[in-house]
């Protein structure tokens, strides 16, 4: 295990709306006010048609293939993720969602983008921290948070 410590910076209420995208919305918004690192929280509705990744097709594969899905209605959304610069500065958020439509649900990281039904509530509470930093991990193909 490798960690770091952090003090709490500001917090930012984002009211998301119709339309605009997970995680660009958000990406967009650490840059342009200046968030290096964060804890962010997420509630609201997704869209049909967003796309969730739901898994490796084979967990012992060394350079694993994701496996998709698509939402295929609307669906009640609870996320939560951590936002690190990569090794290009740019702000990457890392979030993992639950999607539940009709008793079903879905749950997998909203990298691929997950669009806003209505309304979305962010939660982003900066993590003051000059330490930690997303970057490719040669072996997985992954952007890895590096301590």
């Amino acid at each position: 295990m490798k960690y770091l410590e952090a003090t709490l910076g500001r917090i930012f209420i984002l009211r998301l709306e119709q339309g605009e995208k997970i995680p660009a919305i958000i990406q967009d918004f650490a840059e342009k006010h200046q968030i290096n690192s964060a804890l962010v929280h997420f509630l609201g509705g997704a869209d049909k048609g967003s796309k969730v990744v739901v898994g490796p097709e084979d967990g012992q594969a060394l350079k694993p293939r994701k496996m998709m899905t698509e939402l295929q209605g609307t669906s009640e959304t609870l996320g939560v993720g951590t936002l690190f610069r990569n090794e290009q500065g740019k702000p990457v958020l890392h979030m993992h969602a639950a999607f539940g439509r009709e008793g079903k649900t879905v749950a997998g990281c909203v990298r691929e983008g997950v669009d806003i039904w209505q309304i979305g509530e962010v939660v982003m509470i900066e993590l003051n921290t000059s330490e930690g930093c997303r970057k490719i991990d040669p072996t997985t193909g992954f952007e890895l948070l590096e301590i």
